[in-house]
This record gives structure tokens, sequence and C-alpha cells, in this order.
């Protein structure tokens, strides 16, 4: 039976890592993004670390930074006032959206034929969340989700009737909040630190490696734990009894 040990113990070192290449290294089917990444060796900014491997244009990442973002014809002082620090981690965030092909996990259609695509409920880092909402807290907003329920005039959005400006807390009382209510849950606040390899970063410093590769490829594993766990019990038995 020593042949048999032999041969389940390489099977073993073999055991598949479930990845989900098809979720991997992609780019949102929608507007702006690119049909694939590349690099792109002019980004703009905030968008900069993108830069060896995007799914947003230089154009893009210009258009993200202006005033009145062209991308979606947006201002994000709507109410007047928003501080730099805050301002910064709203270009990070678009940023992020627009920029990186390491959302594949989170991807949802967003009409029956496949022809737009959005972020549900990517995992963002706690200290992301943390620092964003610290920043933005003498900021001022009218709503909670950015998505939708603007009023619209003369081709620019406005705080809707009777949506008076309040500092960031008022409707978004938490850190949780911000993340998860701005963009109608793109992102779900992550009990997760920072380079524990299980959240995503939305901004990262140009000189490292992307650490959100590594994390997208954690999520894009189709098997639950449960079945990784019972398969390899099962060769635990199998060696046990030809032992």
């Amino acid at each position: 039976m020593g042949w048999w040990r032999q041969l389940l113990l390489g099977l073993w070192a073999v055991l598949p890592t479930w990845a989900g290449p098809e979720l991997l290294n992609i780019c949102m089917n929608a507007k702006p993004h690119k049909p694939e990444p590349s690099p792109e060796d002019k980004l703009y900014e905030e968008c900069i670390p993108w830069k060896h491997n995007a799914c947003c244009t230089a154009d893009t990442s210009w258009e993200a930074h202006l005033d009145v973002a062209l991308l979606y014809n947006f201002s994000l002082v709507h109410c007047g006032l928003m501080m730099p620090g805050c301002q910064k981690h709203f270009l990070q965030a678009i940023c992020f959206y627009e920029c990186s092909p390491n959302l594949g996990p989170w991807i949802q259609q967003t009409d029956p034929h496949g022809q737009a695509e959005r972020i549900l409920d990517a995992p963002l880092c706690q200290e992301d969340c943390e620092e964003w909402w610290a920043d933005c807290r003498t900021s001022y907003t009218c709503k909670s989700n950015w998505l939708g329920g603007w009023t619209w005039s003369r081709g620019k959005h406005r705080c809707p009737a009777r949506a008076l400006c309040h500092p960031f807390p008022h409707y978004f009382p938490t850190p949780a909040d911000l993340c998860e209510k701005i963009w109608s849950h793109s992102f779900k606040a992550s009990p997760e630190r920072r380079d524990s390899g299980r959240c995503l970063q939305k901004w990262f410093e140009p000189t490292r490696i992307n650490p959100n590769a590594a994390v997208a490829r954690l999520f894009a594993s189709p098997a639950p734990s449960w079945a990784l766990s019972y398969r390899l019990m099962a060769f635990a038995l199998s060696l046990s009894l030809l032992s």
C-alpha cells in the first residue's frame, strides 16, 4: 500500500487553489471603463497608484479631479463646503472605482441584458472607513445616498427640496454608515485592517505593489471554506486507512 500513500500525499500537495480566474484582473462593463486593464503612465494625482495596470484612461483620471466631475456631471461641493482632506478621500474612492482591476468578485449586473455593471459590498478596510469619516466630519452634504434622488436643474444636480445641508455625521453617524450608504452599498465596511489580505484599500502608495490583487484572489474563490475542509478530511481519512 506504500505507493497509494505516496500518490495521496502527492495529490494533497497539488490541491487546487479554487481561484476564479474570470473574476481576476478585469474591468467593469460600465462607462468610462476600458474593456480590459493595461498600463497608463499618465494618470492624474490620486489615480496614480493604478498606473501599472488600470481600467481607467489618463483622461478619465483627470476628469475625476474637476470641481464638477465630467464623469458624472456631479459636484462634491453641492452644499458649498467640503474640506480638502475630505475631498481627497472622495477622489481616491472615485479613482479606486474607475481604475482598479481588482473588483471582479463584487461586480454585479445592473440590467438584465448585461450591458451595465456596478460593484456591490466591496469590503473596504476598517482604517479606510474610519479616516474617510473623520476627515469629512466638518464637511457638509444634504443626502446619505449619492447615487440617486437628486433634483436636476440646468444640467446640474441639486439637493432635493427640504433636504437640508448638515455636517456629514448628521447623515452618516458612523464610519460604516459613510462607507456603505454613500454610493448605495457599493462598499461594505470591513472589520479587517489594512495588510490583512482580507479587505480592500481604496488607495495605496504608488511605490507599493497593489495590495488589492491578493484580496481579489481570495474572494474570487468559488469554493466555501467548509467544502475545502471536507476535502482535506477525506484525504486524511484515506491516508489513515491505507497506512
